[in-house]
């Protein structure tokens, strides 16, 4: 089956740190020919716009504009929803959506898809997920953790969903601060069976 085949990807962006992970990972499920719905929390845009140059506005439209102009997404490849609309496909279990990963994950968020509240958009995507049995994948992005927080972590993975918190590794000898989080947004987009030639894998040569 080809990306172009397969139901889209849900991605989050919530007001957690570590903007650049989501910005990234959005970039490279687009250039592997991925169909995504994005959602972007307020607190998410705030801290894009913080944490990176895409400076981008405050209504869906404007910035599923933007964000596939930049990355030179195809037509209708980029579907950009607000926290409350309520119409987007991902609000239902009828809609096709194969998984869903928030990236960064606020730990406001994590509780929330937790407790199940679907207050917003992200977390009642969240909630279909779970009652769709679909692969969920949160990336927290905090330190230290609350007992709190790992009790919510630790409750969402016995339901299934993978906790992938943003600890990059470093036996691929990093540069950059890029080439960590390349590190983190390669084990994601393995974990959505996306191919990639990001890093090199322990004990395989590097890509060329």
């Amino acid at each position: 089956m080809t990306a172009d085949s397969r139901a889209p990807v849900a991605l989050a962006w919530t007001g957690a740190s570590g903007a650049a992970y989501g910005v990234r990972l959005l970039e490279c499920l687009l250039g592997a020919g991925e169909r995504v719905y994005l959602m972007v929390s307020r607190p998410g845009l705030l801290v894009i716009n913080g944490e990176t140059d895409l400076a981008l506005p405050g209504r869906a439209v404007d910035v599923q504009q933007q964000l596939a102009a930049h990355f030179h997404a195809a037509p209708g490849q980029l579907r950009v929803f607000g926290q409350d609309e309520w119409t987007a496909p991902v609000a239902s279990g009828s809609a096709r959506f194969r998984a869903m990963v928030v990236c960064p994950c606020s730990m406001a968020t994590l509780a929330a898809i937790a407790g199940g509240a679907s207050r917003s958009l992200i977390e009642r995507a969240a909630d279909v997920t779970l009652k769709e049995q679909r692969r969920l994948i949160l990336v927290p992005r905090e330190t230290p953790f609350s007992a709190v927080h790992l009790e919510n972590m630790l409750a969402l993975a016995r339901l299934g969903v993978i906790i992938a918190a943003a600890n990059p590794g470093f036996y691929h000898r990093p540069a950059q601060a890029s080439d960590l989080v390349d590190y983190m947004v390669a084990r994601i987009l393995d974990l959505l069976d996306v191919p990639h030639r990001l890093l090199p894998r322990w004990g395989e040569p590097e890509p060329t």
